[in-house]
């Protein structure tokens, strides 16, 4: 199982790093988002997510559509989430890509991830590491973002217990060597709160309860391959906009909708997967 994980922090390493030479103004979502998913593809993994571009306040779930024809401009703040599968066996890494002078925030996610892995190691306290996160993003005169977590992977499911918080918490739960879980600081310059929005591009299936619609059943037999895994709106043949409205209205599918900052202001994102070893923790991705 954990070989598994390893191999999939692997792919999103080389992706990972040839997309960060990518990112620039003029360039479209549409072209990164492909990029990033085709290439977990060649490299014998599967998507364990649409790849996630989230811009300023926008901070996750949100991936381009079908024919987006947004690119990415001068001063945007660039989040890119992405995650690789083997077997259902899952890594997940992000990163900010400052495009304006944001370098601020970027570096204080990037340090409250680095400060929070370099505590871990057996018998630590999941709630030591929201502690680390909370207090660099205090240091740096930002918040952590409270509502979004680091979290843990069961086989086709993404986010999982353990749960990490990103700020101070009283409890958490006592962190054993082989645990693999990703932390992610969201960090920002505004109330640290996201809410969602109504732009949804990204779906899961929660339920195979029976459905009467062709196009429904059509469209749960084209993502049966994914599991409980989310898929983009713009991987299905024929979205029908109704048709995927109905399925969550019905408790089949879950609906992502685009979480943005509440106080519009620009929110960083640091990622990294681990893998708890004796003495430490070992970075996969």
């Amino acid at each position: 199982m954990i070989e598994k994980h390893i191999k999939a922090g692997k792919v999103l390493k080389t992706v990972r790093e040839e997309v960060v030479k990518l990112v620039k103004p003029d360039v479209s979502y549409l072209e990164i988002a492909e990029f990033v998913e085709s290439k977990i593809r060649e490299l014998g993994a599967e998507p364990a997510f649409p790849c996630n571009i989230s811009i300023n306040e926008d901070a996750a779930h949100s991936t381009p559509s079908k024919n987006d024809k947004r690119v990415f401009r001068e001063g945007d703040l660039v989040k890119i989430d992405i995650g690789a599968h083997i077997d259902g066996y899952i890594a997940d890494t992000a990163f900010s890509i400052d495009l304006g002078e944001h370098d601020d925030l970027v570096e204080c996610a990037e340090r409250a991830l680095k400060n929070a892995i370099e505590i871990i190691e057996p018998g630590v306290n999941t709630a030591e590491i929201g502690r680390e996160i909370h207090k660099i993003a205090k240091e740096f005169g930002f918040n952590p973002v409270y509502n979004l977590t680091g979290h843990g992977f069961l086989p086709y499911i993404a986010h999982a217990p353990p749960t990490i918080y990103n700020y101070s918490v009283d409890r958490g739960v006592e962190i054993k060597e082989g645990m693999v879980f990703a932390i992610e600081p969201f960090i920002t310059s505004g109330a640290g709160k996201v809410a969602e929005r109504k732009e949804i591009q990204i779906y899961s299936v929660i339920s195979n309860k029976p459905v009467r619609m062709k196009m429904a059943r059509e469209i749960l037999s084209e993502v049966e391959k994914y599991r409980t895994l989310p898929f983009a709106k713009r991987w299905l043949k024929n979205p029908r906009e109704i048709i995927l409205l109905k399925l969550v209205r019905d408790g089949i599918l879950r609906a992502y909708p685009v979480l943005t900052e509440i106080k519009r202001e620009p929110v960083s994102q640091a990622e990294h997967t681990i893998v708890v070893r004796e003495g430490g923790a070992k970075i996969i991705t």
